[in-house]
This record gives C-alpha cells, sequence and structure tokens, in this order.
C-alpha cells in the first residue's frame, strides 16, 4: 500500500530517510512530505515514532473528481458504516485546486454531506462534526482531477509531542527542532559523549526536543498519553498496543541511561520560565541547566565536544538585527570554536552576518518563511597549513590550461556586461567531455560554486578510460577554482541496464542566490540534474527584461521563472507563468518573491501548457516559449516538440495581442521547424545566432530560437 506522510517544507529528505528506518519498504521526497510504501505497521510505527511528520494520511479512495458532483459522489460510495459509528464525529481537512473546486471549506463540507447522507440512510442516525477530537479525521486532496480521501491516522498534527504548553513570540514547531538536530548529527554527537547548548533558547523546544530524542523517548508517547490516534473503525488496535509497548520500553531504558549534558541560556526571564514550564512537564527539567545570560557572555560549558543548535530571531515581529547575528558568530567563535554548530537564520543575509563558514546550507520552512539553515563543522576551522600542491597529470595540466585560458579571455566581456554565472568549458578538449559552469553567490561575502556536468561517452570507449579521464577533469577544475570541496556540485553518468544514465543526485536540499542582470535567482547545484537557470538562455532572458516594459507576459513550460523574473524586473505590467510541476511552480514563486514581484498580476499556474493554452482566453503582449523535447507525465497528454510544435504555436499565436511578439525556443538538436504550416499564421523569423552567448560559442547548437509575430 501507498501513503504519504506530511512533513514541514525542507525536511522532505530527511523524513524519506527516517520512514524507511521505521520500516517502510520504500519512500521518496515528494512536495511538503513523503510518499510511502509499506503496510499499517510501517504508516502506525511512523505515526508513534516518527520525529519529521506532521501528519500521516492513509488512503481510503482515489477517484476522478472534476466538480463537487463528482467529489460527492465519489465520496458517497464509499461503505461508511466500515469507517465509522453511526454516532461517531469526523472532521475533514481539503486541500483543494483546479477550476472545478476553488474553496476548501466548501469542498470538506460536501465530503461531510456525502458520508453524513450514507450513514442516515444506513442507520437512521448521521455522525456529528467534532474539529478537535473526532473519532475519524479525514484529509481530502484534489489535484488535476484526481481526488485522494484518507484517513488521518495520527488524528491530527504529530509535531504536538504534549510537552508544551508554554512558548515564546515565535516558537519553533517541534518536527522542525527534530529537522535541525537531524541536520547537525546530534545522535552521533550524543553518543560520542557530546553535549547539546542552545545560546538563545527561548521557550527551550530545541533542548527538550534534543533531550527526548537522546533518551529514545516515541514523540507519540506523551502526545497520545495511553489513547489511540483515532476512533477509526479499521485502526488495528492489537497493533498498536505492540507499537505502543516497544515505545515504552525503549523511552525507558533510554531516559534511565539520560545525561544531564542540556544547557541553554536566554536574556529573557520570561522565555526562561517557559522553558523551565517545558522541560518539567516533558520531565527532563533535572537534566537541563538553563542561565540568564547576553549572547556575549556565552561561556563553554564545558570540555567536552558537542553541539551548538540556535533558532536566532529573524521575523519581523522580533525585528531581525544583523549586529545581533554577528555577536553571536563571534560568541560561537571565542567560546566554542571546535564545535559543531547548526544555525536556523531567517535570511541568507542574516546568515552571512555570523561571519561562519558554513560547510553546508539548507532551505527550511518556519511556517511559510523561507530560512536559511547552516551547518558548521567546526564552528571555527583550524588554519589550514600550506602545503606542496600535488603535480598534476599530464591530461589534467592539459584541461586546467584550457580552462586557465578560458577565464582569460571571457574575463573582459563578462566584466562589461556584468555576468556572475557562466559556462567556463564545454568539451574544449574532445577527450574530456563535461561541461564546466561557474556560480557566484550574490552579496558578501559571495562564494564561488562549480557545477559540472559529464557528458555521455561513446560506447566504444572502455568505461576505465572514461572514468580515468573525468577524474583528471576533476582535478584541473579543482586546482584552477580552488573552492572547497563542498562548493564543487559533480553530476555523473553511471552507465546501466538500457544503456548510459545520470548518477543519484546529492539530496542536501541547498539553494543560493546568484543575479542576472537586475534579477536575483535561487539555484540549487546539487539536488537536480540541472540547476535552476538555463545559461545558455541569458541573452534571451535579458532582452525580454529590456523588452517587457508595460507589457502582459506569458511564459509557458516555465521552470523556475527565471524569465518571468526577468520580465518583471523589466517593468512588466503582468506576467503569468504556466508549468505542469508543482515543485518547478513553487520555485518560480520564490524566485518572484525575491525580486519583490509577490502581487496578483504575478500567476503561477499549474498546468499542462498546451491544454491550458487551448482553454485560455486571456492576451498576451510578450510571451517565451521553451518546451521540453518530450514529455510523458502522466498527468498530461504526451508531448513531442517536433510532432506537435505546430499546434503548440498555433495555439500560442491566439493568445498574442495585436502587435506582440512570441520568442520561440527548444534545444533538440534535430528539430526542423515547419515553416510551412508555420507561415500560415505567424511571421517567423529564426534568431537563434542572436541568443548564443560567447561562453556558448563553441555549442551554438545548445539550442534555437525563432521571433513569431501575427500576421
Amino acid at each position: 500500500m501507498k501513503f504519504f506522510v506530511a512533513c514541514a517544507k525542507g525536511l522532505e529528505y530527511l523524513l524519506a530517510d527516517e520512514l524507511q528506518a521505521l520500516g517502510a519498504g520504500k519512500a521518496t521526497a515528494a512536495l511538503a512530505g513523503a510518499n510511502a510504501e509499506g503496510g499499517m505497521e510501517a504508516a502506525l510505527r511512523a505515526v508513534m515514532f516518527s520525529r519529521l511528520a506532521s501528519r500521516v494520511h492513509w488512503p481510503l479512495a482515489e477517484f476522478a473528481c472534476e466538480n463537487e458532483h463528482d467529489l460527492y459522489q465519489g465520496v458517497h460510495a464509499l461503505d461508511w458504516p466500515l469507517h465509522l459509528d453511526a454516532e461517531g464525529t469526523l472532521a475533514v481537512d481539503a486541500h483543494v485546486s483546479g477550476p472545478g473546486l476553488t474553496h476548501e471549506r466548501y469542498a470538506a463540507q460536501r465530503v461531510k454531506d456525502a458520508v453524513v447522507d450514507r450513514m442516515r440512510a444506513a442507520h437512521g442516525v448521521r455522525p456529528s462534526v467534532d474539529t478537535e477530537s473526532p473519532d475519524l479525521r479525514l484529509s481530502l486532496v484534489v489535484r488535476k482531477g484526481r481526488a485522494v480521501l484518507s484517513v488521518d491516522l495520527g488524528g491530527g498534527p504529530l509535531h504536538r509531542r504534549g510537552w508544551r504548553q508554554s512558548q515564546g513570540e515565535a516558537p519553533l514547531k517541534e518536527n522542525l527542532a527534530a529537522g535541525m538536530l537531524l541536520r547537525g548529527g546530534w545522535p552521533k554527537v550524543y553518543a560520542e559523549g557530546g553535549a547539546l547548548l542552545d545560546p538563545m533558547c527561548g521557550s527551550g523546544t530545541l533542548l527538550v526536543e534534543g533531550a527526548l530524542m537522546a533518551a529514545d523517548e516515541a514523540p507519540g508517547l506523551r502526545r497520545l498519553a495511553g489513547a489511540p490516534p483515532t476512533r477509526w473503525k479499521g485502526f488495528d488496535a492489537a497493533l498498536w498496543a505492540r507499537i505502543e509497548a516497544e515505545a515504552r520500553e525503549r523511552a525507558e531504558r533510554g531516559r534511565a541511561a539520560l545525561r544531564p549534558v542540556f544547557f541553554g541560556a536566554d536574556l529573557d526571564p520570561k522565555a526562561l520560565q517557559a522553558a523551565v514550564a517545558n522541560a518539567d512537564r516533558a520531565g527532563v527539567a533535572e537534566l537541563i541547566r538553563l542561565d540568564r545570560a547576553d549572547i556575549t557572555a556565552l561561556k563553554s560549558p564545558g570540555p567536552v565536544r558537542g553541539l551548538v543548535v540556535c533558532n536566532p530571531p529573524y521575523d519581523a515581529r522580533l525585528a531581525a538585527d544583523p549586529a545581533l547575528y554577528r555577536a553571536l558568530g563571534d560568541a560561537l567563535r571565542a567560546a566554542v570554536p571546535d564545535w559543531r554548530a547548526v544555525l536556523l537564520c531567517g535570511s541568507d543575509e542574516l546568515a552571512r552576518a555570523t561571519g561562519l563558514r558554513a560547510g553546508k546550507r539548507y532551505a527550511f520552512f518556519n511556517g511559510a518563511l523561507e530560512c536559511s539553515l547552516l551547518v558548521c563543522d567546526p564552528v571555527q576551522p583550524p588554519a589550514r597549513e600550506p602545503r606542496e600542491p600535488r603535480p598534476l597529470g599530464e591530461g589534467a595540466q592539459m584541461v586546467a590550461n584550457r580552462l586557465r585560458k578560458n577565464l582569460r579571455n571571457s574575463k573582459g566581456w563578462r566584466g562589461r556586461e556584468g555576468v556572475s554565472c557562466f559556462r567556463a568549458y564545454d568539451a574544449d578538449l574532445p577527450e574530456y567531455a563535461a561541461a564546466v559552469d561557474v556560480y557566484e553567490e550574490d552579496g558578501g561575502p559571495a562564494r564561488t560554486f562549480v557545477h559540472v556536468q559529464e557528458y555521455e561517452a561513446p560506447s566504444s570507449i572502455p568505461e576505465a578510460d572514461t572514468r580515468r579521464r573525468f577524474g583528471e577533469l576533476l582535478d584541473a577544475v579543482r586546482e584552477v577554482f580552488a573552492v572547497p570541496p563542498a562548493q564543487v556540485a559533480i553530476k555523473t553518468r553511471a552507465r546501466g541496464k538500457g544503456g548510459s544514465k545520470y548518477g543519484r543526485m546529492d539530496q542536501r536540499g541547498e539553494f543560493f542566490v546568484v543575479s542576472e542582470g537586475a534579477a536575483r535567482l535561487q539555484v540549487n547545484l546539487f539536488d537536480y540534474l540541472d540547476t535552476g537557470l538555463f545559461l545558455d538562455h541569458r541573452p534571451l532572458r535579458l532582452r525580454i527584461a529590456r523588452e517587457a516594459g508595460g507589457k502582459r507576459f506569458l511564459n509557458l513550460f516555465c521552470y523556475t521563472g527565471a524569465a518571468s523574473v526577468q520580465a518583471a524586473a523589466g517593468g512588466a505590467a503582468s506576467t503569468t507563468s504556466v508549468d505542469l510541476s508543482a515543485t518547478y511552480l513553487e520555485w518560480a514563486g520564490r524566485n518572484l518573491a525575491l525580486n519583490g514581484a509577490t502581487g496578483r498580476q504575478h500567476q503561477l499556474v499549474q498546468a499542462d501548457a498546451m491544454a491550458w493554452l487551448e482553454a485560455d482566453r486571456g492576451q498576451y503582449d510578450l510571451v517565451f516559449c521553451d518546451p521540453p523535447t518530450f514529455s510523458n507525465s502522466a498527468r498530461a497528454a504526451d508531448f513531442d516538440t517536433q510532432r506537435d510544435h505546430v499546434r503548440l504555436l498555433r495555439a500560442t499565436m491566439a493568445r498574442l495581442a495585436p502587435g506582440g511578439l512570441l520568442l520561440f525556443s527548444n534545444n533538440y538538436r534535430r528539430f526542423r521547424l515547419d515553416e510551412a504550416a508555420v507561415s500560415a499564421f505567424a511571421q517567423v523569423r529564426e534568431i537563434s545566432p542572436d541568443t548564443i552567448a560567447p561562453d556558448f560559442a563553441r555549442n551554438p547548437r545548445i539550442h534555437r530560437c525563432w521571433e513569431l509575430r501575427a500576421r
């Protein structure tokens, strides 16, 4: 059985790993959660033991749902007496998208109506609604014309552990605190005898969560206090009793061995009172030492190396102050320079204000607020002793020489045009087949990242030779750019059944901001095959910025919305960005928000672009269309650029306002535009050479582009 476990955004990869450790046969990260495979035991173990989950949804039914009638019928068809007593209570949480259902409270009401009508027909009595503690809590999700109705096995939010009643002005949810502790490697630090320190502890959430994690106390024990998580009639009470007994045994054993290695400080006496009260309710007050102290007075709690974990103030209500972050960084370097630190900062700017060198950064969401999580290990890296560089081999030296030549030759135009993200090498030496791209982080102290993507070698070349040459190329990259290994992203190809394919990507969740013209854009070099920014389209995007002033801009197959950001930066009257991927649209939304483009005039549309075009009735003055070569998504009709481009262009031109311009691009190397068919409804001119920047001059067929205007 497949089931879904929800979590805060930023915790997805950690949650997938946790679910597999809890017994799920397979778990894959999704947006704000993970899709898991396994039986009821795996799902109930997640309810009891997961530190990261916010909900566990066990599906009851999936059905086509285009409107409220379909919704009612699909829910009514279920045999509800199998799930709920006639006089029981229920609650419904709904999340809907699409044109047929737009109001979540109304959708939840229709689900309740269908359940009640079915129960009344069977028993003559009806269940009632209880939003606080229902016998059965249902979850409805409607997307792309499909509805999934599930039981909320936990009966409510799992982040509520049952010990926190006192909290500060901007409380941190317990599952996000657990994510911070796991990113910092707290279980390993504790097992090795380390301590936990929070120098701005507030109401003590991180310290209490850290203590209960060290004690191996399941989050569900105290939250449920011996009661079942749900009174759903399909609930396996005997199985739950075994899980609960295991949890109690583990907690008793862990608490008996728990060491008093938890230290906190805060300047606010009310926050410290709340921390004491929370620790007392959790049964760990005697293990946590709390002091009233300013960050500038921070002292090491002892000689043992440990983990600093901290959630300093950062939102508008708490008046985030870069000076406070500088003081925090200074204090940690002075007091615990050899400790590991995990800091949840409200923005990249505040993270940089600490002055700490982060080995890794992750995007974490505290509610709707995107934060930057720094992991520093150690807080103050030791000064490196100079050492003789290892001489490069002959092949690596050739690549290094070419890299230096390319950087030297491109320096002039990069400086004139303000280009900070560019291609430095593109298989210039055919036997060293890879692309090397450079990304300069925006803001100071800026970091340089290098993205190395291996090209597929001909099958006639032995795999050992391919590996050796790629290793030599990496040696040259490290020599020339001299950046830390954590700032080099490497995408390799692994041969397997069916030919060559890319190997597994990292799962770091590390985004950082780069600049392009007047725009600022988020990229992620590690988690995806592509980075979020197609560098070869830089000239096209900058043209869009120049021409978008006062215009209605449409971005089809928008990916992460970089072209929409450029249009907004250029003064577009409105932008509409269409893509089928929720992940890409969320990324596009962050990019737009990063540039202040957050009004209703900047729309994000999750849809199959072709179907949306043929149903839309809007008009646009400037359109950018960059379709994939092909798409066979289960959520949309198959798309092939060569086969379908005439239909796509005709539908797009139908939405173009008089005097408007369509920029059509694709990167299918064997693409042939059907000029005879297209010229029947548009004036066409190929502009490919004008859209190739100097750093892609060696690869002028990386994409082709045309201007289309209405006849």
